[in-house]
């Protein structure tokens, strides 16, 4: 990739001290990990709205749908000051580019779901979400967002960064001259990826992209765009993976002996049975690609989708 990829993150996740207490809530896989490819942008709305470091904490009041934000003890609306910031700092972020954003878990400002909303009788329910993460979500549907608690889920954050590395090749495929051979291009190296997604959407998308050409090229990316981050968005699952190998398997059926065939298969039905994990079958794959030389499966980002440091098959 050209440039390292730009993801937004609530402030606080990121070692800065701006809680409400003066502390913060660093996660250690995003800053160390996961830092290591990608530019933070770090946000903290309450802190950027004007509130002060240690200041009262704040709750979520009323109907889930579209509650207040309140002081905890003396009850002052931030509200409609909250909203107001949050319209002017879509704007600057915007012109960021991002391609994810990392929302701190149950924060009434940046809560993405399941936030404490309190009604009438003082018991909170947990159906809310943050008024800065409802703001941002409704801006940039399209843009792939998380939470740091849903984040140490191994599948949800294998998931999360293959839609941001994804998003960005996209993005830089964008980028170049050509406007129809670029996007045939990226679906033909894509479609491994988009099979274990979304069989639907690939074929969907498949047939897009055969024309093309009639389209004109802001609806072809448009339409393309959406439909790709509707299939990153439905989670893989063993099943589906494992159906992609039996397809990769087939490109092989000239070249493996009996006895790599075979031990593919059982390797293929290990995964299947839940008894090792996605690295291990995809890199007897790889060392095949490479061994003997298959083009088509050789520019699958299936195979490599984000950097193997991040050891993200290693756990699914």
């Amino acid at each position: 990739m050209s440039a390292k990829i730009k993801i937004g993150i609530s402030s606080c996740l990121l070692g800065n001290d701006v809680r409400w207490n003066g502390g913060h809530k660093r996660d250690r896989y995003l800053t160390d990990t996961l830092g290591q490819f990608v530019e933070w942008v770090p946000v903290c709305p309450e802190v950027e709205v004007g509130l002060g470091i240690p200041r009262e904490t704040l709750r979520l009041v009323g109907d889930p749908e579209d509650p207040r934000l309140l002081t905890t003890k003396t009850k002052i609306d931030h509200t409609d000051r909250m909203k107001k910031w949050a319209r002017g700092r879509l704007k600057e972020l915007a012109q960021e580019d991002l391609c994810g954003f990392v929302f701190k878990s149950d924060s009434p400002s940046s809560g993405m779901v399941r936030v404490k909303v309190y009604g009438k009788g003082g018991m909170p329910q947990k159906k809310g979400v943050g008024i800065f993460a409802r703001a941002f979500m409704e801006h940039f549907p399209l843009i792939p967002v998380e939470d740091d608690g849903r984040l140490r889920n191994p599948l949800i954050r294998e998931n999360f960064i293959e839609q941001v590395f994804t998003l960005k090749r996209w993005r830089e495929t964008r980028a170049r001259r050509s406007c129809v051979g670029n996007v045939v291009d990226f679906h033909s190296c894509n479609k491994l990826v988009l099979m274990a997604h979304s069989p639907k959407h690939l074929k969907t998308m498949g047939a897009m992209v055969a024309g093309g050409k009639s389209m004109g090229c802001s609806l072809l990316y448009r339409d393309y765009e959406t439909l790709l981050l509707e299939a990153l968005r439905l989670k893989t699952t063993v099943k589906k993976h494992y159906n992609v190998m039996l397809h990769m398997l087939g490109y092989f059926r000239k070249d493996l002996t009996a006895d790599e065939k075979q031990e593919l298969l059982e390797v293929m039905d290990h995964y299947k049975k839940l008894l090792v994990p996605l690295v291990v079958p995809l890199t007897l794959f790889n060392h095949y690609v490479r061994k003997y030389d298959q083009p088509y499966l050789a520019q699958q980002t299936y195979l490599h989708p984000h950097p193997v440091d991040l050891k993200l098959r290693n756990h699914v």
